[in-house]
C-alpha cells in the first residue's frame, strides 16, 4: 500500500508539473516582433498551425493545436485577415482567432469618375476576390468602403450603388422648388457635369445655377467635360479637346444639342448632388477657366468673349514657360 501510494503521489506530482508548464507555454509571449497582419487560412487545425508559424505569429505549432483542442469548447478557429500585437501568446492568439474582429480594409472612390475607371479601383484593391462588370454610368455614390480581406468585388460595388441610389433619393425629395429637372435621374445627369465642370467645392452651386438658367432658357448647355466623354466613348480623354470633337454628331455633345445628355458622364459627389438641388440663384450664362483653378462668370456673352480672351491670354503665357 505505502508503495502504491508513493507511485500514485509521484504521478499527481508529474501531472501538476505538466500542467504548470502547459499553463506557462500558453501565456508565455510568443515570436512575433512587430505587430502584424496576417490571412489566416482555411482548413484543419494543423493547417492553420503551419501557416501561423510560418508567418513567426507562433513557434511551435504542436503546442498551438494542443492548446486550440483544448480550449475548444471556446469557439471555432476562424478563417480571416485578423492583426497581431507583437509578442502574442498562444492565448492571445487563439482569443483573436475566435473572438477578434477581422481587419477592416478600405477602398476610396473619389468623385468623378467614369464606371470603367471605378471597375478599376476595385480590380486593383487588394483582397477583394471575384470578377465585376461595369456598372452603370453615375449609379456609384463616391465615397469610403469597408471590406474584409476575401470579400467580393461585387458585393462592394452592390453597396455603392445602393448608396447612390439611397442618397439620390433623399436629395431629390428635398430639393430646392421649381427646378427645370423632371426626375432623380435628370439631376445625376446634371450633377455628374457639375462634377466634372469644377473641383471647388465653393462653385459647384453657381454652376449649377448656370446650368438652370441655360436649361430654363433653352440654350444648350456646351459643357466642355460632355463632349470629352463623347470623344473618348465614355473613358477619361486624355487629350485636349479639338474642333472636330465639338463638331461630332453625339448624344452627348451638349454644344449640338440642347438640354441634358441622355446619361451621367461620371459619378457625382453628395455636394455635387445638392448643389444640382439646390443651386445658387443667378443671372449668369457662361463661364470659363480664370486660369486659377476657378472659372470666371460672365452675364452677357460679350462679357464672356472677354473672359475667352484673358484665358487664352493665359494658356499662351503658359505654352512660352
Amino acid at each position: 500500500m505505502r508503495i502504491l501510494a508513493m507511485v500514485i503521489g509521484g504521478v499527481l506530482l508529474l501531472a501538476g508539473g505538466g500542467a504548470v508548464l502547459a499553463l506557462h507555454l500558453y501565456r508565455k509571449p510568443g515570436p512575433l516582433a512587430e505587430p502584424a497582419q496576417f490571412v489566416v487560412p482555411r482548413g484543419g487545425l494543423a493547417a492553420v498551425a503551419e501557416a501561423l508559424a510560418r508567418a513567426r505569429v507562433i513557434g511551435d505549432p504542436r503546442a498551438f493545436t494542443a492548446a486550440a483542442w483544448i480550449t475548444r469548447d471556446e469557439g471555432p478557429v476562424r478563417a480571416a485577415e485578423f492583426a497581431f500585437p507583437a509578442h502574442a501568446s498562444l492565448a492571445d492568439v487563439l482569443e483573436i482567432l475566435r473572438d477578434g474582429r477581422p481587419v477592416q480594409r478600405r477602398l476610396t472612390i473619389p468623385e468623378g469618375l467614369t464606371a470603367r475607371q471605378i471597375v478599376g479601383l476595385l480590380d486593383g484593391a487588394e483582397g477583394l476576390m471575384g470578377e465585376v462588370s461595369a456598372p452603370s454610368e453615375g449609379t456609384v455614390l463616391p465615397e469610403t468602403y469597408a471590406y474584409a480581406y476575401g470579400d467580393a468585388r461585387a458585393a462592394v460595388l452592390r453597396r455603392a450603388e445602393a448608396a447612390m441610389a439611397q442618397t439620390l433619393a433623399e436629395a431629390w425629395a428635398g430639393r430646392s422648388p421649381d427646378l427645370p429637372l423632371a426626375s432623380p435621374r435628370e439631376a445625376l445627369v446634371l450633377a455628374s457635369i457639375v462634377e466634372r465642370e469644377t473641383g471647388r467645392p465653393e462653385e459647384r452651386a453657381r454652376v449649377a445655377g448656370v446650368f438652370m438658367n441655360r436649361l430654363r432658357r433653352g440654350m444648350p448647355l456646351q459643357s466642355d467635360p460632355t463632349v470629352a466623354y463623347a470623344a473618348a466613348d465614355g473613358a477619361a480623354l486624355d487629350r485636349p479637346l479639338s474642333r472636330v470633337d465639338l463638331d461630332r454628331d453625339h448624344p452627348f455633345n451638349t454644344y449640338r444639342n440642347r438640354g441634358l445628355p441622355p446619361g451621367p458622364i461620371a459619378s457625382p459627389g453628395r455636394e455635387s448632388l445638392r448643389a444640382v438641388l439646390h443651386p445658387e440663384a443667378n443671372d449668369f450664362l457662361y463661364f470659363v477657366a480664370d486660369g486659377n483653378g476657378g472659372h470666371a462668370f460672365a452675364r452677357t456673352l460679350e462679357e464672356h468673349n472677354r473672359n475667352v480672351a484673358r484665358w487664352r491670354d493665359v494658356e499662351r503665357q503658359r505654352a512660352v514657360r
